[in-house]
C-alpha cells in the first residue's frame, strides 16, 4: 500500500556510527582523540581532541585541554579551549579559562571567566575623511 522510500544519499542521515559517549560514572585521566560527535557526562582530566561535537552534560566535569569542532557546555570546564567552528556556554555550565573560537555564544544563567580570542588580529580605524574647501 504505502511504498517505502530508500534513501540513496547517505549524506543526510545522523552517523551513529561516529557517535561516543563518556557516561556519569566514568573517570578517565589522559590524552583521548575522536572523529565524530563525543558526550561527557563524567570526569575528564587530561585532554579531549575531537573533530566534531563535543557535549559536556550538567553531571560532566572537565580538567585541561579541549579542541573540537563545536563545544557545547552544561557542565563544568577548567582549562584551555580551541573550537574550530564555536562554542556554547548552555545553562547552567562553567567555563574557567581561554577559549579560542570564531564564535562564541553564552547562555543567561551560565558563567565564563577568562580569556576569548576570536581571531581579529588588528584593529584598524577608518581614514578621517578631509573636507576640499
Amino acid at each position: 500500500m504505502w511504498a517505502r522510500k530508500e534513501h540513496s544519499d547517505h549524506t543526510t542521515e545522523p552517523d551513529f556510527q561516529n557517535f561516543t559517549l563518556l557516561a556519569k560514572d566514568v573517570d578517565f585521566k589522559g590524552v583521548v582523540n575522536f572523529d565524530g560527535t563525543v558526550r561527557v557526562d563524567g570526569r575528564v582530566e587530561g585532554e579531549i581532541h575531537t573533530t566534531g561535537t563535543l557535549i559536556v552534560g550538567e553531571n560532566a566535569i572537565i580538567k585541561g585541554i579541549v579542541s573540537a569542532g563545536v563545544l557545547m557546555n552544561s557542565g563544568k570546564i577548567n582549562g584551555t579551549i580551541t573550537a574550530v567552528e564555536k562554542i556554547q556556554i548552555l545553562k547552567p555550565g562553567v567555563l574557567v579559562g581561554d577559549v579560542r573560537t570564531p564564535s562564541i555564544a553564552i547562555e543567561e544563567g551560565s558563567h565564563f571567566h577568562g580569556m576569548c580570542d576570536m581571531g581579529v588580529r588588528a584593529w584598524s580605524e577608518p581614514a578621517p575623511v578631509s573636507i576640499a574647501s
